[in-house]
């Protein structure tokens, strides 16, 4: 992996005239009673909202910012992650700012190898949002990021404009049930239906679902008892900036002050 040399609009991308850093929320295993993991958050240097940051990348912009927001990510988790050798960190990345999807990873593997974090322990998401001007480029850059080691999961599923061709096309590790889905299913008997459902298709795909958004004990024992053990939101923690927030009965949390 190391002859790979990044293309020339990796190289080329315009500097960003913009700081930012990570917030980090963590991904609970409530069947082994862990944390599974923790995605990383754009942010502002003093906590601003992710869209007041992403509106601030252009075209122009797009490559440069996508590149530099995972090396920010992992270098944040080498600092800060247990040394246990499994807590992942999750990634989200535009694939439309993927230009070879094998030359761009590049990046990523030397800053996981500079902080020691094993990039098999690093998952990138790509959201069901996001409109895809290549589908079959997309399969390239999951199918490479696969090859490479890397977990990848579609985010915001079930909330977007292809959920179920998206799913057959990439096969993604994981999905992440949107929260649209998620609020208020304990009271909502169509919604219980509707993920029951993704929960026996992406079973049948061997494909592990997260559900996100988590925000009531209610919705929490709906989904357990739907078969979900992977969980994400503010019933359990909300994202800390440049640290792993606490939660109840998972460990000590950490942060830049903590470890610097």
């Amino acid at each position: 992996m190391s002859h790979l040399k990044p293309c020339r609009a990796c190289r080329d991308g315009a500097e960003l005239d913009f700081a930012f850093t990570m917030a980090f929320q963590p991904i609970l295993d409530l069947a082994r009673d862990r944390v599974w993991g923790y995605e990383a958050l754009v942010r502002g240097p003093e906590g601003q909202s992710a869209a007041s940051i992403l509106d601030r990348v252009t075209d122009d912009t797009r490559y440069r910012f996508d590149q530099a927001a995972r090396v920010r990510a992992i270098e944040l988790a080498g600092r800060l992650f247990p040394r246990d050798g499994e807590t992942r960190l999750s990634i989200n990345f535009m694939p439309n700012a993927v230009y070879e999807p094998a030359a761009c990873i590049r990046a990523s593997l030397e800053a996981a190898r500079r902080v020691g974090f094993a990039h098999e322990r690093i998952m990138f998401e790509f959201t069901e949002n996001e409109r895809f001007r290549d589908t079959e480029h997309v399969r390239r850059i999951v199918s490479e990021y696969r090859r490479q080691g890397f977990l990848t999961a579609l985010d915001d599923f079930g909330a977007g404009y292809a959920g179920l061709s998206l799913l057959a096309n990439f096969r993604p590790d994981l999905i992440k049930i949107d929260m649209d889905l998620i609020r208020g299913i304990d009271a909502d008997e169509g919604r219980r239906g509707i993920v029951a459902g993704l929960v026996a298709i992406a079973r049948a795909l061997s494909v592990t679902v997260l559900a996100e958004g988590i925000e009531t004990r209610g919705e929490l024992d709906a989904l357990r008892d739907l078969g979900i053990t992977l969980f994400q939101g503010y019933h359990f923690a909300r994202p800390l900036l440049e640290g792993l927030p606490e939660v109840a009965g998972f460990g000590e949390p950490a942060s830049l002050e903590r470890v610097a």
